[in-house]
């Protein structure tokens, strides 16, 4: 018996097979992570690109949630690691099928589960600063709201779309274990340079003896011909 288990463990179908872009840019996890690539470079784009204004009266830039710099650091943080990560997570699926070791595997999608577990939380804070405080910035002409509206809107959609990484992770975390716990098996291939076939068993031929019986001659005992007289014609 050959034990295949684990050749499709965490989401890879088989390992050592060609690539396939089309199929694999078809995907919805494919297609949820290069969404989450592009909400993330808006969110930091346009902080950087708009998210800091000077009044008149001020010679230095301030950020334009509230005059709070940590509230756009933290944006800009965020939406730039997350922007790399989905570039690195991106070559991480392109490389998963290929990986002929499961554990290796299953340190690859641990590392997707926890990243995008983490960044989901990442995003919901960070949609719930720039909100708050852009409440709390007075209404000026001279900021850019469009900017600081996208970026909110942007971090916002951010969430749903780590959120669904995370489902999409945690389904292949789990369907790995179930492979790797539930072996399957095949028959091997029975060896042609046997004289008989594995469910064939011949029976052991015991020739019956054959014991000759012993003959003994009939002894005859001779009688003399005593008185006896030939008759007489």
């Amino acid at each position: 018996m050959e034990e295949t288990g684990g050749v499709s463990a965490y989401g890879a179908a088989f390992a050592g097979g060609g690539f396939d872009f089309y199929k694999f840019i078809r995907q919805p996890q494919t297609i949820v992570r290069f969404l989450s690539w592009i909400f993330a470079m808006v969110v930091f784009a346009c902080i950087t690109g708009e998210g800091y204004v000077n009044t008149p009266y001020q010679a230095e830039a301030k950020c334009i949630f509230n005059h709070n710099d940590s509230a756009c650091h933290y944006a800009v943080g965020i939406g730039v690691i997350a922007f790399l990560a989905c570039v690195a997570f991106l070559v991480l699926d392109v490389y998963l099928p290929f990986m002929s070791n499961a554990e290796e595997r299953k340190f690859a999608v641990i590392a997707d589960l926890g990243f995008s577990g983490v960044w989901t939380f990442l995003w919901f804070v960070c949609f719930c600063l720039l909100a708050s405080q852009w409440t709390k910035t007075p209404d000026d002409h001279s900021i850019p709201k469009d900017a600081a509206r996208a970026s909110i809107a942007f971090s916002f959609f951010s969430i749903a779309t780590w959120g669904i990484l995370t489902y999409f992770a945690l389904g292949r975390f789990r369907h790995g274990i179930n492979d790797v716990a539930i072996p399957t098996y095949t028959e091997t291939v029975p060896d042609i340079a046997t004289p008989y076939p594995p469910t064939y068993a011949p029976t052991s031929y015991n020739p019956t003896t054959y014991t000759p019986t012993t003959y003994t001659p009939t002894t005859y005992t001779a009688y003399p011909n005593a008185g006896y007289q030939p008759p007489s014609y």
